[in-house]
C-alpha cells in the first residue's frame, strides 16, 4: 500500500504541502517536530508489525487445515488398502 494513497496525499500540491508544513512548525515548534517524526515513526512500524503478524496467523491456519486435509486423505488410502488386503 502506498504511504500517498494512505494518507490522502495524491491530490495535494506543492504549495498546499508547503502551508501545511508551516502549519505544524508554528503549532508544535521546532524542537518537537523530531519527537512527533519518531512517535509516527514508531506508530507506523507498530502496525505494519501487527498486520504481518496477522497475516502470518493467516497463513499458519490455512497450512494446518491444508495438513488436516493431507492426513484425512492418507487415513482414506489407508483403510482403502486394509480393505483391499
Amino acid at each position: 500500500m502506498k504511504l500517498c494513497m494512505l494518507l490522502f496525499l495524491e491530490s495535494i500540491g506543492t504549495g498546499e504541502l508547503l502551508v501545511i508544513l508551516l502549519f505544524v512548525l508554528f503549532f508544535f515548534g521546532s524542537k518537537k517536530i523530531p519527537d512527533l517524526a519518531r512517535g509516527l515513526g514508531k506508530g507506523m512500524r507498530e502496525v505494519k508489525d501487527a498486520m504481518q503478524g496477522i497475516e502470518n496467523d493467516i497463513k499458519q491456519g490455512v497450512n494446518l487445515e491444508e495438513e488436516k486435509k493431507m492426513i484425512r486423505d492418507v487415513k482414506k488410502d489407508i483403510e482403502s488398502t486394509k480393505d483391499e488386503l
